[in-house]
């Protein structure tokens, strides 16, 4: 597999509840992590003392963050109000030559900022809050 480019991981907010999934305007960086906690289930019979977790246990969760230039286009616009609403939606996450990560999100930070002599931009962050579906390409 050839390395890919960094523009191509694209987050897609839903404008409408309904599926119409738009590219956050103005993104330069874009993350998305994936995580799961662990569960020690390690006892005075374990072998040699090292520590055994539970197959299958534990919270898994994601997070997606990205940052950029504020273009104040209609999915920042969009954004602004599920954050303010405290809203959960639908986010994709198009990973290149991987595929598709889909499934509900909270915004839980926004952040702008900007010098006087350079943009004005923006930070955003997003948990899970809910089963994701993966797509593979």
């Amino acid at each position: 597999m050839a390395a890919q480019s960094g523009k191509d991981l694209l987050v897609k907010i839903d404008m409408d509840g309904a599926g119409s999934f738009v590219t956050l305007a103005g993104l330069r960086a874009t993350r998305i992590s994936f995580n799961t906690e662990t569960v020690d289930v390690t006892s005075l019979e374990s072998v040699g003392g090292w520590r055994e977790l539970l197959s299958g246990g534990g919270v898994k969760s994601a997070a997606i963050s990205g940052s950029g230039v504020f273009v104040d286009a209609s999915s920042d616009e969009r954004a602004r109000q599920l954050f303010f609403d405290g809203t959960v939606m639908d986010f994709q996450v198009i990973i290149p030559d991987f595929g598709t990560v889909e499934g509900a999100f909270q915004i839980s930070s926004i952040e702008y900022a900007g010098n006087y002599d350079g943009e004005a931009t923006y930070e955003m962050a997003m948990a899970s809050a809910g089963a994701l579906t993966f797509t593979a390409l």
